[in-house]
Formats: C-alpha cells, structure tokens, sequence
C-alpha cells in the first residue's frame, strides 16, 4: 500500500471566542450574568461600571439601551416556575457605555443594598436554649440533650431508642428507661409535638397540650392514635360505626386534627425565599401587550477610558496585554447587548402570541412550540432554548419563566387546538366549584370537557390532576 498527498477542499464551522462567549452568556440567568461581570470587572482593567448612567440617557455605542430599557421596576419580584450572530464586532469607539439605568462603582459608600433577613434559630439551638431554663438536673438534661441531637429536621425522633442505648458508650451507664424518662421530658418542653416517633404521636402530643374543654378534643387523640389511617382514607362510614359519634362530632375532629402542624420542626431552619429579578416587564401600552427589558436586570459597564487613552497614546509591547483586554472588554459589552436583544425579541413574541392568556389567565393559553418563535424570529430553534431557559417576565399576572408560556395541545371538536395549560386549568376550576360530598371523578370530568368540545382521555384527565397535586376523588371527599 502506497503513501501519498491529496488536496481536498471542505467547509467547516468554527466557532470563534467572541461567538462562543455570546452562545454562553444567552443561556445563563441573570444571577449568573452578573456573576460574570462581577468576574470580569476583577480581571479586565478595561471594564468599569457606570457611574454617570442615568436612565434615558443616550449612549455613543448603541441607541439599544434607550430604546428598550427606559424604567423598570425597582426591586426583584418573588416567583408564585445557535446560532447568535455574534460576529462582525469590528472596531468600536472607546466611549462604550451599555445599559441605562443608574449604576454604582463598588467603593460608592452612598450605595444601598438589600437588608439580610435575620438570622433564625435553629430548632436544636431554640430547644437547647429551652433546656437550659427548665428545671431539670445536670443528668436529665444532658440525656434530653442527647435525644435532641437526634432528632430530624421535622423534629421527629427517627432513630429507635433501644437503638440509642446500644451505641451510647457502656461508661455513661444509661438505660433505656433513662431515654423514656428524656424523651418525655423532651416532648413538654415549649414545643408540642416535638420528639415524636410517628405522625400519630406528634398529632396527639400536639392534641394533647390543648386545653381540656376543646370541643371533640378526646374524639380527635381517639382517631389519630388508633384510626388515623381511616381518616386519611375518608372512610367516615367506618369511623362513625367503630367510633359511635354523629357526622358534626366527627367533622369537628377532624377540623381539629387538620389544624395542627404535622412537621414541628419544619417553622426551624426555613431557607430565606428565593427571588428573581425578571428580564423583561411585559405591560399593556395603547391597547397591546407590549414586553420591554428590565433596566435593572441589565449590568452597566463600559470601557475604562482612561486605559483607553492610555493605549492609544502609546504603541509599544507593553500595551499589548491592555490591547487585548480592551478587545475582550468590547467583545462583552457587545455580546451582553445582543443577549438581551435576543431575549426582548423572544419575550414580544411570546407575548403576540399569548396575549389571551394576559387579559384571561391561565385559561387563554393556546399551544405554543420553540419551532414558532423560530421561524418567525429567523433563529436556531436552540436559540430559543437558550433565551427561554431561567428567564423570568414579569406580568400583571405575576411573574413566569418564559418556559411557561410552551406546551402542547389537544384537538378539539371544532377543529381547533386547545393547550395542555388551559385544560390543566379547567381541572382545577372543576375541582374548586365542586360538591364536597360529591366530587367529581376523572371520568365525570372528561365528560363534562368533551361537552365543551375537548376530548382529553380520563388517564389524561388523571396526569393533569396529579401534576396540580390535587387528590383523588375518594380523599377529596368530605362529610
């Protein structure tokens, strides 16, 4: 076999950095960008935050910022959730100046932040310190102490005690009983239903630290001690027979019961909530929907001049390094624009087609796929992707990832589609105007759909309910 050299001619793509910046940056979240920036601003000289950016204020580089960041909503608001032409940056005037909004450096001391949320206690700490004040010797508390750092975040005691016992070093001569006696001890301090080992133990503790002339107090630790599982099932016939208690006895109980906290511990070590500032604002303007981006969603950078001036003032080797910063600085000054550019065009979109749902809620949602936008926009389909993944628009509705407003659609009797969304909330307005006595069942409301024109299987009508997290008919029922 003979070696030998051939010329061929072939076409491959290569994505250049500043396209592959641009890819990255259109799929990451607003948190992320500024991130980013917070990233870059550390590492190119060549990038400062604005400091004399007021809102409306036209900058050299781009007429972008004040034609589509002109206000935005001051503060984030909480959640009720490839092709990018990136090329032909060329050379840009040093003045580059993107986004609108007032900005502050970072050693402005006249800059306001958000308040932390104070810091909770944790439930082992809250109970210790409860400890602490009781009057139990050194001995119980410290066994107390020990059933206290054992117990779960819900504040259950999961682990068994003799299993306690067990791992408990010989030397400390603790006995089973001795755990008994803490645990009860445990379970009266200022926290009822703390240091339960099961659901029913923790309802009763809870029961039990009511005052005694509660009404159907005793019928209520009857039921979660012996026959919680019939009351969960909604067996009420079964209840009454065994129980030989009336309809309004039973269902006062069982308001009893509801009322109680079936996690303790859970009111403990909450997380602070999580908050999105939203990309885009979508408002009603002259009888239209219109979405506009949010100003303050958008970082404020611009090219440090007087490093600018610096490199063009001089022309040696030691300006390199600057001259490739100052490069790298336009480059994402350009590809953050385009990013949100990108996302406005997706959110108009959007909201031209969904504009039912804007003036009618979750019902007037009609069938929407990527492909749509795409077309329309003349963009990759994963570019789509990109502009709607952890992307928030904010509505007079609330506020919604754009992924919200995509779903599939049903067929329905007068040849039109009707969206996966939509149906979802005909479930849910069946099942709130429902007779408690008498719920419906998935098949009753496959029928009552296919009466107004929508043919949704009852397995169908069974998915969509679970996803609503709403129960089946037999747990729906009341006395």
């Amino acid at each position: 076999m003979k070696h030998a050299l051939q010329i061929r001619m072939s076409q491959q793509l290569t994505l250049t950095p500043q396209l592959q910046q641009a890819i990255r940056l259109l799929q990451l979240s607003t948190q992320d960008i500024h991130q980013e920036v917070a990233r870059m601003l550390d590492d190119n000289p060549m990038l400062e935050l604005s400091e004399d950016a007021t809102p409306g204020t036209p900058s050299s580089d781009t007429s972008f910022s004040t034609t589509h960041s002109s206000a935005a909503t001051g503060e984030a608001e909480q959640i009720h959730t490839d092709d990018c032409g990136a090329d032909n940056f060329g050379d840009e005037p040093s003045d580059w100046n993107f986004g609108g909004g007032m900005a502050h450096s970072a050693d402005d001391e006249d800059a306001t932040y958000p308040e932390q949320a104070a810091e909770q206690a944790s439930l082992r700490e809250y109970l210790h310190s409860q400890l602490s004040i009781s009057s139990l010797d050194i001995n119980d508390r410290k066994m107390t102490g020990l059933l206290i750092d054992a117990l779960d975040e819900n504040g259950y005691l999961a682990q068994d005690l003799n299993e306690l016992v067990e791992l408990l070093p010989a030397e400390l001569d603790i006995t089973l009983d001795d755990l008994e006696t803490a645990l009860v001890q445990l379970q009266h301090l200022d926290q009822p239903g703390i240091g339960a080992r099961n659901l029913g133990e923790c309802l009763a503790l809870q029961l039990k630290a009511l005052p005694e002339d509660t009404p159907q107090r005793d019928l209520a630790i009857l039921l979660v001690d012996d026959h919680l599982d019939m009351l969960a099932a909604h067996d009420f016939a079964r209840i009454k027979k065994l129980l030989h208690c009336s309809d309004d006895e039973l269902r006062a109980a069982q308001h009893l019961i509801v009322s109680l906290n079936p996690k303790p511990g859970s009111e403990f070590d909450q997380s602070i909530a999580d908050y999105v500032v939203p990309d885009v604002v979508v408002e009603r303007y002259k009888n239209k929907w219109r979405a506009r981006l949010n100003a303050e969603a958008m970082p404020k950078l611009r090219v440090n001049q007087i490093y600018a001036n610096i490199l063009q003032q001089r022309d040696d080797k030691n300006t390199s390094q600057l001259a490739t910063q100052l490069q790298e600085a336009k480059w994402l000054i350009k590809n953050l624009q385009q990013r949100f550019e990108t996302i406005l065009r997706v959110a108009q979109a959007i909201v031209e087609r969904q504009g039912n749902f804007f003036e009618h809620g979750a019902i007037g949602m009609r069938p929407l796929v990527l492909r749509e936008i795409a077309d329309e926009l003349e963009l990759h389909e994963s570019t789509i992707s990109r502009s709607t993944t952890q992307k928030f628009m904010l509505t007079p509705r609330g506020i919604y990832e754009f992924k919200y407003f995509f779903g599939s659609g049903l067929p329905t009797g007068n040849g039109g589609i009707c969206s996966s969304t939509a149906i979802r909330e005909l479930i849910r307005q069946l099942v709130s105007t429902e007779d408690r006595h008498k719920p419906l069942t998935d098949n009753r409301m496959s029928e009552i759909l296919a009466q107004q024109g929508i043919d949704v299987a009852r397995r169908t009508i069974a998915k969509y309910r679970e996803v609503l997290h709403i129960l089946p008919v037999n747990l729906r029922k009341s006395l």
